[in-house]
């Protein structure tokens, strides 16, 4: 068992040889999990919160202007703006401003810490194995003293550098390709009227994501690579046509309306550096990348679905919609030119 005190003695020595290192790569080098480092400096510049995590959320409009962050291994997202129209049905939870537009999923809210790295404030809250769902960071615009309120009134009792994560089980296999009825799954396919009817097909045959789209009905589901998929980004920047992109945690997803404009490759990472919006996406780690059809009573939706190495969702893309208006038909000319140059 690794104790607290030479976790932290050891998170230093990495920090020491690795100055640049990101505390979510840190974790994975040292085989345990980003909140069980964070941990480590409570009492020191982090502090434990404790309480209801929705009333937390719902008094987070009270800092104004911030930098909301979700992300996964591949993809960053961040998105500046005011959080808005705060709600929740049980452990679901929305927010639905202009700028900030989230999906919440409450069960996997366990831990949550206000941090201060060097100056740089901010709210974060991880799973119950650890892993980061969803993080707050003050900017220049932001009300500070509402942060500190904030931090009074849901500080933890009991400030100890330590908590217990819990790794959560493998997923369970889904079924083979010839266990399902090919046919029929074809059928509800071409039948759907909203694309959110995609989650409940997948459970009807127990597939997962990328299976289902393996077996869509012939000309709904395309194969592109990477330099396609750039390709597409830089055409919408290039038109300024208006886009979506869905970046998810296991407890938060986080969406971006909106232009894009400034595209930018470091090394494996591609980016989007635009004022109010920024995407870091791990190139290296990208496995699949399927051009997605799905019929609405609007008519198709044009999306875009990554894959990770191990099947893992890593982001959806789609033109600017919304329900009851037909898609953009310049988002669909983008992705037809990207994918038949």
């Amino acid at each position: 068992m690794i104790t607290t005190q030479s976790l932290k003695e050891r998170w230093t020595i990495f920090k020491e040889q690795n100055p640049k290192a990101r505390i979510r790569d840190a974790a994975k080098e040292l085989g345990v999990s980003e909140a069980d480092l964070l941990a480590t400096q409570v009492g020191e510049t982090v502090q434990r919160l404790e309480g209801d995590f929705r009333e937390i959320l719902k008094d987070i409009p009270t800092l104004g202007y911030v930098m909301a962050l979700t992300r996964n291994d591949t993809i960053v997202h961040e998105r500046k703006g005011v959080y808005e129209k705060v709600s929740f049905n049980d452990h679901v939870g929305l927010v639905l401003g202009p700028d900030i537009d989230l999906r919440l999923f409450m069960s996997h809210w366990h831990f949550g810490f206000a941090v201060d790295e060097n100056g740089r404030k901010s709210l974060q809250f991880f799973d119950l194995d650890g892993s980061a769902v969803h993080k707050i960071y003050l900017t220049d615009k932001s009300d500070e003293t509402a942060y500190e309120a904030l931090i009074q009134k849901y500080y933890a009792v009991e400030q100890i550098p330590l908590i217990v994560t819990v790794p959560y089980p493998d997923k369970e296999d889904s079924v083979s390709n010839e266990e399902v009825d090919d046919q029929a799954f074809k059928k509800e396919w071409l039948a759907m009227q909203d694309t959110h009817e995609f989650f409940g097909l997948l459970r009807k045959y127990k597939l997962d994501r990328e299976q289902g789209l393996r077996m869509a009905p012939e000309g709904h589901a395309q194969l592109i690579s990477v330099d396609q998929l750039k390709r597409i980004f830089e055409t919408a920047a290039e038109r300024e046509v208006p886009i979506m992109v869905f970046a998810s945690s296991a407890g938060c997803i986080q969406i971006h309306t909106g232009p894009i404009k400034k595209l930018v490759s470091m090394g494996p990472w591609y980016n989007i550096l635009d004022p109010e919006f920024n995407m870091h996406l791990r190139e290296d780690q990208i496995h699949s990348i399927w051009v997605t059809r799905k019929p609405t009573k609007d008519g198709i939706v044009t999306g875009l679905d990554l894959f990770d190495k191990q099947g893992n969702s890593i982001a959806l893309i789609f033109g600017k919609r919304k329900p009851g208006i037909p898609e953009m038909k310049e988002w669909q000319q983008v992705v037809y030119e990207a994918i038949t140059a």
